[in-house]
């Protein structure tokens, strides 16, 4: 999953905790790498919890939980959603990159010849 703000991806990660930070953007869980943290104030971007408004959120199984209180409710689905709370960051339409991508990297794993 690339970066909400700037499109950049995640590369495997080093021993200890990831430099990056997750959180929820328009009921959907989003990752920020950390050039984006440093240089925006990324945290106005998310969805605040309803109960006690932090942006310490997870999205999972159609629920948004917050880490902070516990309050869990219930994410919007994209057909539910008003057209101006789709997600709108900064990566794009990336899918037929990213299917390019997973197909040309099983290829390289499962041994198969090039991807047509």
């Amino acid at each position: 999953m690339p970066c909400f703000r700037c499109g950049a991806r995640q590369t495997d990660p080093v021993r200890g905790a990831s430099p990056w930070k997750r959180g929820v953007r328009a009921d959907r869980q989003v990752l920020i790498c950390p050039r984006c943290q440093a240089e925006h104030d990324w945290t106005a971007e998310l969805d605040q919890c309803d109960a006690c408004g932090s942006t310490v959120l997870t999205c999972r199984l159609g629920e948004v939980e917050c880490r902070d209180c516990g309050h869990t409710r219930e994410a919007v689905r994209d057909d539910e959603r008003p057209g101006d709370l789709v997600p709108s960051g900064g990566a794009g339409p990336v899918d037929a990159d990213l299917s390019q991508e997973v197909a040309a990297a099983l290829s390289r794993v499962l041994k198969r010849g090039p991807v047509r």
